[in-house]
């Protein structure tokens, strides 16, 4: 979901979702559906049924309504008629369509969308969180760090576009790396402003 302009900080073009994409994709399970894809790669149905605890017709009905949008597309070649895989383009998309946003409904469907994405990670790291916690330290496999910068905007642009370099540099060269010491990672990085603190308060 990372986004800088229309295209990546290495180049390459961002898909930003139009007001239909965004109001297909405003529904949890379709949420949910579409980042087991972008972080598992391609699943079927009934695979997908069985990660969400649905039934294989209501993770089907929602396979269809985001491939309608283009938001996902049948895998070429693989598969048969009664058990499809789908997948997800390649690609960074954002989910802030600057048009979208100038309407009351367009604003509401976007919050809907963002939020849910975010709500399923804070979900996955609570999970990690809990198990890495009580197994083996030395199974530690994270880096949770947080800072508090004060930036100018040009700063703050040039901070935000080096990290985004990093990670598109960092998911072109592995993304599609395996072996049995592979794992896959989900990276997330979070800037935005604070608000000022009430006039008097302590800082």
């Amino acid at each position: 979901m990372s986004e800088n302009g229309d295209q990546t900080a290495t180049g390459k073009p961002v898909r930003v979702l139009d007001s239909g994409a965004l109001k297909a994709l405003a529904h949890p399970l379709r949420v949910q559906i579409y980042d087991l894809l972008s972080q598992f790669g391609p699943q079927t149905a009934s695979s997908l049924a069985e990660r969400l605890g649905e039934s294989s017709g209501a993770t089907s009905y929602h396979l269809r309504a985001l491939a309608k949008h283009q938001l996902i597309r049948e895998v070429e070649g693989r598969g048969t008629a009664r058990e499809r895989w789908w997948e997800r383009p390649r690609g960074a998309v954002s989910m802030t369509n600057p048009e979208t946003v100038k309407t009351p409904a367009g604003r509401a469907v976007t919050e809907v969308v963002i939020s849910e994405f975010y709500r399923r990670r804070d979900d996955q790291l609570q999970d990690y969180l809990r198990k890495a916690l009580r197994g083996n330290p030395d199974d530690w496999e994270a880096m949770l760090t947080t800072s508090t910068i004060a930036l100018t905007k040009e700063q703050f642009e040039t901070l935000s576009e080096s990290i985004q370099t990093l990670i598109d540099e960092a998911s072109e060269r592995y993304r599609d790396q395996t072996g049995p010491d592979v794992r896959r990672f989900t990276v997330r990085t979070d800037i935005f402003p604070l608000e000022a603190l009430p006039e008097g308060a302590s800082s």
